[in-house]
């Protein structure tokens, strides 16, 4: 076996994939791995957790560290069997700086770093969950993503003018919140901009209670303004529901057209 054929192995392998065995009990090794870690990260935030299993956390890292630091340096090493990637030094340069790779980087990183020099371990340990973003490898996750996005450039115009006509009803209802209720609590609503949090936080629906009115035309405007943010909020999930299932209704009639078993389109009768 050539050192070429040997790339293209390990390069096949680490791909995510389920189409052969080892590739997919490496697949799925890597995503638990992944999900764990996320977990680790997690429980390693609760102190009483942090402390009493410490070595088991620890022991976990440099396991994890490890394999995906391996892992890491192979998918480098191999990635000249892709075409664009094919120069041996430039193209995996250019591999290492592709964004999905340079977070894994990242997701290593913080647990070489203080052999190095001298940093704050809690914050880089966070950037561990930046190894989510591996699973937007997987085809499905692929799938839908470039779905939703093909969504989102179909439907900018009009998600556009929606958003528009929820910020203009944001300035105006806060306004107008702060012109009646200034005068009874100036230490509430001192300004718009502070008005404005209030006018977000009922039009979503979140109310966390810190800031409302108290006159009667304060209290009947935030009835209003709470029904028109039901209303408004609503646009742009409509648009990009419809955007969605007309995407479906494409590719299910684009699916229907594939062979199945040798990707070509059937001629139509």
């Amino acid at each position: 076996m050539t050192s070429h054929d040997t790339m293209k192995k390990v390069h096949d392998l680490l791909t995510f994939g389920f189409e052969s065995q080892p590739r997919k009990f490496i697949s799925w090794f890597i995503i638990s791995l992944i999900c764990l870690n996320v977990l680790a990260v997690i429980l390693g935030s609760v102190d009483t957790i942090a402390r009493d299993y410490h070595t088991l956390l620890h022991s976990f890292e440099i396991f994890s560290v490890t394999v995906f630091s391996l892992e890491y340096i192979l998918r480098v090493w191999s990635c000249t069997v892709e075409p664009k990637y094919s120069h041996p030094f430039t193209g995996r340069i250019r591999f290492a700086l592709s964004p999905l790779v340079l977070m894994d980087l990242l997701a290593i990183l913080p647990f070489y770093l203080p052999f190095l020099i001298r940093v704050d371990l809690r914050f880089l340990r966070t950037l561990r969950l930046l190894r989510l973003f591996r699973l937007s490898h997987l085809k499905r996750f692929n799938e839908t993503s470039h779905m939703i996005l093909n969504v989102l450039r179909e439907r900018r115009e009009a998600l556009i003018i929606s958003f528009s006509i929820i910020l203009l009803l944001v300035i105006i209802t806060s306004s107008l919140m702060y012109f009646v209720e200034n005068p009874a609590q100036p230490e509430v609503f001192k300004n718009i901009p502070d008005a404005m949090w209030w006018s977000v936080m009922t039009m979503t629906t979140v109310g966390y209670g810190d800031i409302y009115p108290i006159t009667a035309l304060g209290e009947f405007l935030g009835s209003v303004i709470a029904v028109l943010g039901l209303a408004v909020f609503a646009l742009p999930t409509a648009i990009l529901s419809a955007g969605l299932l007309e995407e479906f209704r494409r590719k299910k009639e684009l699916n229907e057209h594939i062979c199945p078993v040798c990707g070509q389109e059937i001629p139509k009768h």
